[in-house]
């Protein structure tokens, strides 16, 4: 019984440095509108600041994947902190359009180190019986921690003095006591090599794999775009369109999808992986259908409920996706094709 609850403290704990560091990767969302003042710059120049930190997600995954199975989770984990570290520094000394690509840059580089070894670092630190329970505590603080972000920067932006400086100064105080927590945890990883024996993962999907993998990558393609339309150019489009000017209601928007998006995931446990995919695609195309409707009406509401029936698509798509895609891939093969899986998924939220 007390190994139980140190079991659940660590995974509890772990979970908590996962959510901070995910956090700090949407942190800026809510504040586009305001650099867009301060810079000059349009909205393409938005999502190309957004897509920056896409493609370093995925430069991460196809070349350090794998680095936390040799390493250890808790060095890849520390690595993953001073990247977002990094980030907020940037952020706050930023004064020309360069310091948000090298703060979106790092801030991508922190959530592909995180993104595997946080997740694997959770699940492995829980009791044994405890798998099930443990995967949604790694994915609630996930997404969680994604739609902290927003709010918190949303919030600090309207109600507190320095809005582009108050947030990151909060988050890098954050990180600071994330470091501290991980520095007590335990390491779960028995038998670690040199970094020097990491390579490249080879993104790859066997024959057998195939029909399921199709489906299951359009799905996690949609989805993700859909939170890509959302945390690049939806707090612009409020305050355009919309006149939307409280940071804390477009922050507030951006969050719902990814709240959303755990209830959606905790929702497909109960609905079985083999309904969620086809339930949440449906679900997504409602959502997309509710802010084509929101855009073309200006309707500050429809972009709420798009927001709620596409986060929470998406939560049962993703959660249905990666079971269908990890059933039926080959031990040997499965973590090359989850991590191709993630590839097109972080695709997708690139191309708004």
């Amino acid at each position: 019984m007390a190994g139980d609850r140190r079991g659940w403290r660590v995974c509890l704990l772990g979970g908590a440095v996962f959510a901070v560091c995910m956090t700090g990767t949407t942190l800026p969302t809510p504040l586009y509108p305001l650099y867009q003042q301060k810079f000059g710059f349009s909205e393409l120049t938005v999502t190309v600041v957004y897509a920056v930190y896409a493609f370093a997600v995925i430069g991460v995954l196809l070349l350090a994947g794998n680095a936390s199975d040799a390493v250890g989770r808790r060095p890849v984990l520390l690595w993953g902190l001073g990247c977002a570290a990094a980030s907020a520094v940037c952020f706050l000394c930023a004064t020309a359009l360069g310091w948000l690509y090298a703060g979106r840059l790092l801030s991508g580089l922190s959530a592909g180190l995180f993104t595997g070894a946080a997740t694997a670092y959770v699940m492995e630190s829980a009791p044994p019986g405890g798998a099930f329970r443990a995967t949604f505590v790694a994915t609630a603080v996930n997404m969680g921690g994604l739609g902290c972000g927003p709010l918190l920067a949303g919030v600090l932006a309207e109600y507190a003095p320095w809005p582009l400086y108050l947030p990151f100064a909060v988050h890098l105080a954050l990180v600071a006591c994330s470091a501290a927590v991980l520095l007590r945890l335990p390491e779960t990883v028995a038998e670690r090599r040199p970094l020097n024996t990491v390579r490249p993962q080879r993104p790859g999907v066997p024959p057998r794999v195939r029909p399921v993998f199709g489906p299951a990558a359009t799905a996690s393609f949609v989805g993700f775009a859909l939170f890509g339309v959302f945390t690049s150019v939806s707090p612009a489009f409020l305050a355009r369109y919309l006149d939307v000017t409280d940071h804390a209601v477009s922050g507030l928007v951006v969050a719902l999808a990814f709240f959303a998006s755990t209830g959606g995931q905790l929702a497909a446990g109960r609905v079985g992986t083999v309904r969620s995919l086809p339930l949440g695609c449906a679900g997504l195309l409602a959502g997309l259908a509710l802010l084509a409707g929101a855009l073309y009406g200006d309707l500050l509401a429809l972009v709420v409920l798009s927001a709620v029936t596409g986060g929470f698509g998406q939560g049962l798509a993703f959660r249905g996706a990666l079971s269908a895609v990890s059933g039926a891939s080959p031990p040997d093969r499965r973590a090359a094709v989850i991590s191709t899986l993630f590839v097109v998924a972080y695709l997708g939220i690139s191309v708004p």
